[in-house]
Parts: C-alpha cells; sequence; structure tokens
C-alpha cells in the first residue's frame, strides 16, 4: 500500500516533463512523446494498451506511476437541453463537478480547478460550499479525457474554465493545464476554443498575459459599480474593478484578443438604465463584448442572507436590456440557460455536504 502511495502521477505533466521523468527513469526522452500521446490524444489510462512500449517497461511504469487522477462517481443527463453534468471524486474522496454543455454546432465542457470557492460570490453556488483545496493539473486535464472518453473528443470542440473555483487563485496548476491542451501535439483543441473565466485578479491576469498562450479571458463583471460588486461579489473589496480593467487593458494589448464581460442579470440589482449607460462607457475603453447570463436559481444549496434574496430579472427586462446595449453598438451575446434541470447550469455547480 505505501508503494502504491509514492507512486508519481503522470498525468498533467507537459511534454518536458514527461520526457525529463524517462530519463530519470533511466529510458530514452522520446518516449515521454510516445506517452503524452498516448494519454492526451489516444486517451489511454493503460499501460497494456501501448504497444510501441515493450512489456518490461510498460511494467516499470505500471510499478513506479500512476494515470488516473479522478474517478466517475454519475453522470446525469437533462432531457430538455441534452446537458450533461458530470461528478468526479479525487484521490482523497474530494467531490467536483464538469458540465457538458450543447450549442447549436459547439460543445462545451465546462471544467473546474478548485474544490469548492473561496471567493463567496453571492449568486453562485460553488461558493456556499467554502473552499477545500487547488486541484491539480492531472485534474483539471482528466475532467477533459474522462468526458471526451464518455462522449468522444470530437463531441468537444470548446473548454471553458468556469466550473468550481478561481482558475487565477491556481494559477500555475490552471496555466500547465492550459499548456498541455494548446501543445501542437495535442489534437483536436486550439486554443481559439479555450476560454478562462475570472471573477478579477489583477496582478495574475497581467502574468497570464505575459505568457503567450493568448487564450480567450472572461471577466464576472456582474456590476460597473464598485460598491454594488463589493456586495455581491466581496473580492471586489480586495481586488477593485478599476484595477481589473486596467490589467484587462493590458491583457488586450498583449495579446491582441478582446475580452468577455460576463453579467448575470439580478432583479433591481444590476439590470437598470444606469447599469445599461455604466456597461456602455466600459465596453468603449477596451475591445470586448457582453455575456448576459439569466440568474439560475441556487436554492438546492439552501443560501442565507443576500443570496437567498437574490431574484432573476425577467426575460422581457433581459430582452429590452440587450436591446438597449446593442442600439449603443455593443455586442453582446445572451446565454440560454442549460441544464438548471438537473443543477448544471451557469452559478449551479455545488456538492452537498453534511
Amino acid at each position: 500500500m505505501k508503494s502504491e502511495e509514492k507512486k508519481i502521477i503522470l498525468k498533467g505533466m507537459t511534454l518536458l516533463e514527461l520526457k525529463d521523468y524517462f530519463v530519470s527513469i533511466g529510458e530514452s526522452r522520446y518516449r515521454g512523446e510516445q506517452l503524452f500521446n498516448w494519454i492526451y490524444n489516444h486517451i489511454s489510462f493503460d499501460y497494456s494498451e501501448m504497444q510501441n512500449f515493450q512489456k518490461e517497461l510498460r511494467n516499470k511504469l505500471s510499478s513506479v506511476s500512476e494515470l488516473q487522477t479522478l474517478k466517475l462517481i454519475t453522470k446525469q443527463n437533462s432531457p430538455s437541453t441534452g446537458t450533461k453534468k458530470f461528478l468526479y471524486s479525487t484521490y482523497d474522496n474530494k467531490k467536483i463537478e464538469s458540465v457538458l454543455i450543447p450549442e447549436g454546432d459547439r460543445n462545451t465542457l465546462c471544467i473546474s480547478t478548485q474544490v469548492g470557492c473561496p471567493l463567496d460570490c453571492k449568486f453562485c453556488a460553488t461558493g456556499l460550499m467554502g473552499y477545500k483545496r487547488n486541484l491539480s493539473p492531472g485534474e483539471i486535464v482528466d475532467q477533459y479525457l474522462l468526458t471526451a472518453k464518455e462522449v468522444g473528443k470530437a463531441n468537444i470542440t470548446n473548454i471553458v474554465y468556469m466550473g468550481m473555483g478561481e482558475p487565477l487563485l491556481n494559477f500555475d496548476n490552471s496555466v500547465k493545464s492550459v499548456e498541455i491542451f494548446t501543445h501542437e501535439l495535442t489534437k483536436g483543441l486550439s486554443r481559439k476554443r479555450i476560454t478562462i473565466s475570472t471573477a478579477g485578479i489583477p496582478h495574475k491576469i497581467i502574468e497570464l498575459s505575459e505568457l503567450g498562450l493568448r487564450v480567450k479571458l472572461a471577466l464576472s463583471l456582474h456590476s460597473c459599480f464598485e460598491e454594488i460588486r463589493t456586495k455581491i461579489m466581496p473580492i471586489n473589496k480586495k481586488y477593485s474593478l478599476n484595477e481589473n480593467i486596467e490589467a484587462l487593458k493590458y491583457y488586450t494589448k498583449k495579446t491582441k484578443t478582446r475580452v468577455t464581460f460576463e453579467y448575470t442579470m439580478l432583479k433591481g440589482i444590476n439590470d437598470r438604465d444606469a447599469d445599461i449607460q455604466a456597461i456602455t462607457k466600459l465596453c468603449n475603453r477596451l475591445p470586448s463584448k457582453i455575456n448576459v447570463i439569466p440568474f439560475n436559481s441556487i436554492k438546492h444549496m439552501n443560501p442565507g442572507g443576500i443570496s437567498a434574496e437574490l431574484e432573476p430579472t425577467s426575460n422581457e427586462n433581459i430582452l429590452h436590456f440587450v436591446e438597449k446595449l446593442r442600439n449603443n453598438n455593443i455586442t453582446v451575446m445572451v446565454r440560454e440557460t442549460h441544464g438548471d434541470d438537473i443543477a448544471a447550469a451557469c452559478g449551479q455547480l455545488a456538492i452537498k455536504t453534511n
């Protein structure tokens, strides 16, 4: 049992790390590229399938290393939208969720980067779980690999880091997973189809821009007014919206991409004419578009305080809000609700614990 606990986890390693690992166990560096291909392209978790490895090497790898990081516990399918939610267990029996969302010719996988979340956004169920720990690079990547094994790689076209947790508070592990997804040897995924969503950690946004990954970036905006944003997103007290906007300006210039502002519609809080004017002013400051999101109930987590008082803006008022923004020449998308019947819609991911 002790020897198994000491086994090194190879899933989540970059190509260079895999090459270095093989050298460290007395094998040729090129074996690292072969294993990279088996793990991330063939989605193989069993050394016995790797026929370009001699039996002796397969046995050696089995004795000193592991490929699996997560175990699929349950999967749910939404009868109304076809959205699929996957519940995974980690090695230390923590639980996380991922969601596959069909949207026309796109199938977007929403992955988690932390067990729970420390930010306590009032409209998000994950924050009600509290924070347990960061996910490893392997645990982040494994959500894609295990889902792809279930549905087929071709049926996942996009990845969004919008599940449980704040990706930029698990910066190194999130970045390493992106490096694996976007490596030239990883087939089937494009950096243009990967989005990292953040509540706003300005110095990490700047650090991300310097890495040359050029993935899409989304900011959870939800209000252009500092006082309101702090009320529904406590992280704003530490990292103000103004600081984040300056960081986003830098990101758009450095990466030559535009940012997406995520905006959950909350009745009487951020759906006023003053909000339309503020969003218009903000979107004119940097290359951007806004993604309007209906508020999805988080009552399955029995929230208290402000969270229990939140109500969704009506569909009629959302359409009115969007029309006015578009009349101001703002690019606006309206996210349809997918998976709310299985608590898989935006803001609903959470694990109930005793």
